[in-house]
């Protein structure tokens, strides 16, 4: 871990992220939590900055009752694109702040699927048609998922649906 980032506010990480998106490899940005009255900048205004420039947020580490430190990075080809991030981009676009290093992390999504995938992803309540399938094939296994609590069937949904290849998707069902 390098050491960490302190901006007074959005227009100072957006500063940062244009001099440094192309070439730094991570960056750990300090956030003030919300009951300290410090300059500093919001979790919401850092990730859509950061999804500006085709970088993402990742780990959150504790420093102490006033602050944490926030991981952010370029985002990976195929990493995963929440339901929330999509939105947070699309709001970028239209408010005309997404930079070209961001549009092409969006463009790269949609093309290669990851952007549809995470619906599919996040939406935990329909059984998709492969499963339904392998399910009605196998009584003792549709009577054991029907059975199970709605938090542990919406984590095997996931697990399912999570699956970044075929082969693996099916190797779950299977």
């Amino acid at each position: 871990m390098g050491k960490p980032l302190r901006v007074k506010d959005r227009k100072g990480w957006r500063a940062w992220l244009e001099q440094n998106h192309a070439t730094e490899k991570e960056v750990w940005l300090v956030l003030y939590k919300k009951h300290v009255a410090r300059p500093g900048i919001s979790l919401e205004d850092a990730v859509e900055e950061a999804l500006c420039f085709g970088w993402i947020d990742g780990r959150l580490r504790r420093i102490d009752d006033e602050k944490h430190i926030l991981r952010f990075s370029p985002r990976r080809r195929g990493s995963i694109w929440s339901e929330s991030n999509k939105r947070r981009a699309e709001r970028m676009i239209e408010q005309g702040r997404m930079t070209e290093a961001g549009l092409a992390k969006v463009s790269e999504a949609k093309e290669n699927g990851e952007w549809d995938r995470a619906t599919l992803r996040e939406d935990t309540t329909t059984i998709p048609p492969d499963l339904y399938t392998a399910l009605q094939a196998n009584r003792t296994t549709r009577g054991d998922f029907e059975e199970l609590a709605p938090s542990l069937r919406k984590q095997y949904l996931w697990w399912i649906t999570s699956a970044k290849t075929d082969q693996t998707r099916q190797k779950r069902i299977a």
